[in-house]
C-alpha cells in the first residue's frame, strides 16, 4: 500500500469518528452557548480535515473519478458556507462565497453527469453498493448543490440575510455535512461492524442516526424559521 495511504487513512477515520460526536453536541447543546460554539467551530475543523483526507484518499487510489473526491469537496463546501454565514461580512468571506459558488456548480454538474453513468451502467460498486444507488444518491446530491449554488449567487447579489434565513442557512448547512460524514459510515453495513456490535449492523439500526440528524435539522430550522435567537447569532 501506498505509504501516504497509511498515513492518511488513520487520520480519516479519526476525523470521521469525532465529527459526528462533535456534530451531535453541537445539534444537542444550548444555541449559542459555550458548548454550541465551541464544539460547532472544532466540528467544521474536523471535518475539513475529513474532507481532504477522503479527496486525497480516493484520488489516490482511484484517481480523480473515484467518489470520495467528489464527497470529500462537497464536504468542505458545506461546512465552508455554513461557517462564513454566521461570521461577520468581510473581504474573507465575499471571497469564500465567490469561490464557494463556482464549487457548487462544478460539484453539481459532476454529480449529474456522474449519476447518469452510473445508473445506466448496473453492477455494483467495490463497496458492495448498487451502482444505480450510488447514481440516484449522485442525482440527489446534485440538486441539493443547485439549490445551495442558487443561494450562494443570491448572497452575492443581496448581501447575508438577518434573522431566521440567516440562521436557517446555518444550520442546514452544517446538518447536510454531518449527513455526509454519517451517511459514508452508517451506508456500509462491513464499516459499522467494525465498531458496533452485530444489533446495530442491520439496516433500520444504521438509518436510525440518519433520520435522527435530519429530524434535529427540521426542528430547529422550524424554531428559527420566523426569528433570531440573539446568542446563536453570536456564534463565532
Amino acid at each position: 500500500m501506498n505509504p501516504l495511504l497509511n498515513t492518511l487513512l488513520p487520520i480519516h477515520i479519526a476525523a470521521g469518528g469525532l465529527a459526528m460526536v462533535l456534530g451531535a453536541a453541537a445539534l444537542l447543546a444550548r444555541k449559542g452557548g459555550p458548548l454550541h460554539r465551541r464544539s460547532g467551530l472544532l466540528f467544521v475543523y474536523v471535518m475539513l480535515v475529513l474532507g481532504a483526507s477522503a479527496s486525497l484518499l480516493g484520488f489516490l487510489k482511484n484517481g480523480p473519478s473515484d467518489g470520495n473526491v467528489f464527497a470529500g469537496i462537497m464536504t468542505a463546501y458545506f461546512v465552508g458556507t455554513a461557517l462564513t454565514t454566521v461570521r461577520p461580512v468581510s473581504p474573507w468571506t465575499r471571497g469564500i462565497n465567490v469561490a464557494a459558488l463556482i464549487v457548487a456548480v462544478g460539484l453539481a454538474l459532476g454529480g449529474i453527469v456522474g449519476g447518469v453513468e452510473k445508473f445506466n451502467s448496473g453492477g455494483i460498486s467495490p463497496g458492495g453498493v448498487p451502482l444505480r444507488t450510488i447514481g440516484v444518491m449522485s442525482f440527489f446530491l446534485g440538486a441539493v448543490l443547485l439549490l445551495a449554488a442558487a443561494g450562494d449567487l443570491r448572497i452575492m447579489r443581496l448581501g447575508v440575510p438577518h434573522g431566521g434565513p440567516r440562521l436557517a442557512r446555518h444550520l442546514w448547512r452544517m446538518c447536510f455535512a454531518l449527513f455526509i460524514a454519517a451517511g459514508s459510515f452508517f451506508s456500509i453495513r462491513e464499516r459499522v461492524a467494525t465498531i458496533l456490535p452485530e444489533p446495530f449492523t442491520t439496516a433500520p439500526m444504521r438509518a436510525l442516526p440518519i433520520l435522527l440528524l435530519f429530524g434535529a435539522m427540521f426542528y430547529w430550522l422550524w424554531r428559527v424559521r420566523r426569528r433570531a435567537l440573539p446568542a446563536f447569532a453570536r456564534l463565532r
